[in-house]
C-alpha cells in the first residue's frame, strides 16, 4: 500500500502572515526556529480542528497524532463527558470575584487521588506550580539552594533555565546545584558539601529528557533518594507534569514507590483544559500559605470541572494499564518494522510515554529523515522529544500506524543505498 504525500501550502501561508504579527510566527518548541521539524516543508505548522486521536492542519491533511499537544489529550481531543463539563459550567460563570465551589470539590478529588496529596494549590501551567514548589521548599526550610538533574526540564522561568541564554543573568541561577540522574553518591555527596543549605532536590520521576535516550529509576534509587532528604531536611519535588496520572493515576511517586513532599501536574490533568496543581504534605501547608503567589486565571473554574470528568473518566477506563498495553503494541510493533527494513529502532521510557532512535546513525540525521517520512503520510511523531498514548488510539489506528511506518523506513532505505 502507498499513502499520500501531504502537501502544506496553506501551512505556509499561515506561517508566512504569522512572521509579521507574532514573534517566530510560531514561538517556543513549536516554532521551526527550534529545529525540530527537519525538514520544514515536510510539517504541518498550523492546524484547524482535532477529534479524538486525530487532527486535521489547514491544508486538512489528517494525523494520527501522537503527540498529543505535547501531552494534554489523555483521553481524546474534543472528548463529549469532558467538554460537557467544561461548558456547562460556563454557563454557570468562569472567573469570578469569589472562587467558585467546584475549585473546593476539583481539590478534594486530587487529595483522594493522588497518594502523597494532602492539599492541592491551582494554577495554570506547569511552570506555575514547579515554580510554587520551588518557592514553598525555600519558604519552609529557610535555605536558597536547589538541586537538579542535568537534562532537566522544569518550565521556562529564569531559574530552569542556564546562565548563557538570552535573558537569564548570573543571580538567577546561582543557587542551582546539578547532579547526573541515577547517581545517588553523587548526590549523597553534594548534600554532604552544602550541608544545611539545600531547600530541594527536583526530578521528574524518570529522565524523559530531549535528544537522548529516557532513562528508568535504577532499582533502590527513588527510596534512597526519599530517605535522604528526610534525613537532611530537604523537601523531595516531583515534577509530574509530563508523565502525571499516565503511569498512575495516584502520581508516578506511587508508581515507582515512595512519596513526594511536592509534586506538580498540568498536562493529562483536564485533557487540554487549562489547569495545573502543586500537591503537597501537611507539613508545608503553612509555608505554601505564605507565598504571595497568584494569576488572574488561576481560579477560574470551567477548567476545575473538566478536570474533575477527567479524572473520573481516567479511573473508569483504567487509563494508566491501558496506555501501557497500547503503548507496547504500538512500540513493538514499530521495533519489529524497523528490523524488516534494516534499521535498528531504540524505544525508551515508559510505554505511555515513549521515546523513539534510530540507533544506526550517531548524528540523528537518519532519524530526523523517518520521522518526516511518517508525518507527511500522516503519523504525527516528533524527532526528538518523548511521545505520548491516548484513550482514543484504536488497535486499527496502531495498525495503520505500522503501516505508514514500515513504508517510511522503506523510504529511507531507497534514499540510504549505502547503508545496506
Amino acid at each position: 500500500m502507498s499513502f499520500p504525500i501531504y502537501d502544506h501550502t496553506k501551512s505556509r501561508e499561515y506561517f508566512n502572515r504569522a512572521t509579521k504579527v507574532i514573534p517566530s510566527g510560531v514561538y517556543g518548541h513549536l516554532g521551526p526556529a527550534e529545529g525540530n521539524f527537519i525538514p520544514v516543508t515536510d510539517w504541518p505548522l498550523f492546524g484547524d480542528h482535532a477529534k479524538g486521536a486525530y487532527f486535521w492542519d489547514v491544508d486538512d491533511n489528517r494525523y494520527i497524532d501522537y503527540m498529543c499537544a505535547y501531552g494534554p489529550n489523555v483521553l481524546g481531543y474534543c472528548d463529549k463527558d469532558v467538554d460537557a463539563a467544561a461548558i456547562a459550567q460556563a454557563k454557570l460563570g468562569n472567573c469570578t470575584t469569589s472562587p467558585n465551589k467546584i475549585m473546593v470539590e476539583f481539590a478534594e478529588l486530587m487529595v483522594d487521588t493522588v497518594a502523597s496529596a494532602d492539599w492541592a494549590f491551582f494554577a495554570k501551567n506547569g511552570n506555575d506550580v514547579t515554580t510554587c514548589a520551588v518557592m514553598t521548599a525555600r519558604a519552609a526550610t529557610h535555605r536558597k539552594k536547589i538541586i537538579f538533574v542535568n537534562g532537566f526540564y522544569h518550565g521556562i522561568s529564569p531559574w530552569t533555565q542556564k546562565v548563557d541564554y538570552p535573558g537569564v543573568v548570573p543571580e538567577d541561577v546561582a543557587n542551582n546545584l546539578y547532579v547526573d540522574w541515577n547517581d545517588f553518591e553523587a548526590l549523597e555527596k553534594l548534600v554532604a558539601e552544602n550541608e544545611n543549605e539545600v531547600a530541594a532536590f527536583i526530578a521528574t520521576p524518570y529522565m524523559h529528557g530531549n535528544y537522548k535516550d529516557n532513562e528508568l529509576p535504577a532499582d533502590g534509587y527513588w527510596q534512597k533518594v526519599r530517605e535522604l532528604c528526610t534525613r537532611k531536611g530537604i523537601v523531595l519535588i516531583v515534577d509530574d507534569v509530563r508523565a502525571g496520572f499516565r503511569l498512575d493515576l495516584a502520581g508516578s511517586d506511587h508508581f515507582y514507590g515512595f512519596e513526594a513532599d511536592l509534586i506538580c501536574f498540568c498536562k493529562a490533568i483536564a485533557n487540554g483544559w487549562n489547569v495545573s496543581c502543586l500537591c503537597g504534605k501537611e507539613f508545608l501547608k503553612s509555608a505554601v500559605s505564605s507565598l504571595s503567589y497568584t494569576g488572574s486565571y488561576w481560579m477560574s473554574c470551567v477548567p476545575f470541572a473538566a478536570g474533575i470528568a477527567c479524572i473520573n473518566k481516567m479511573k473508569k477506563l483504567d487509563t494508566p494499564t491501558m496506555f501501557r498495553e497500547k503503548g507496547l503494541k504500538l512500540t513493538n510493533g514499530l521495533k519489529d518494522a524497523a528490523a524488516n527494513n534494516g534499521f535498528n529502532l531504540v524505544v525508551s521510557g515508559e510505554p505511555a510515554l515513549f521515546y523513539l532512535r534510530i540507533a544506526n546513525d550517531d548524528s540523528m540525521m537518519l532519524h530526523q529523515e523517518w520521522i518526516a517520512e511518517c508525518v507527511k503520510r500522516g503519523i504525527f511523531f516528533a524527532s526528538h522529544h518523548n511521545h505520548f498514548m491516548n484513550a482514543s488510539v484504536t488497535d486499527k489506528d496502531i495498525e495503520l500506524t505500522l503501516e505508514v511506518a514500515d513504508e517510511a523506513f522503506k523510504a529511507v532505505a531507497k534514499n540510504h543505498p549505502e547503508l545496506f
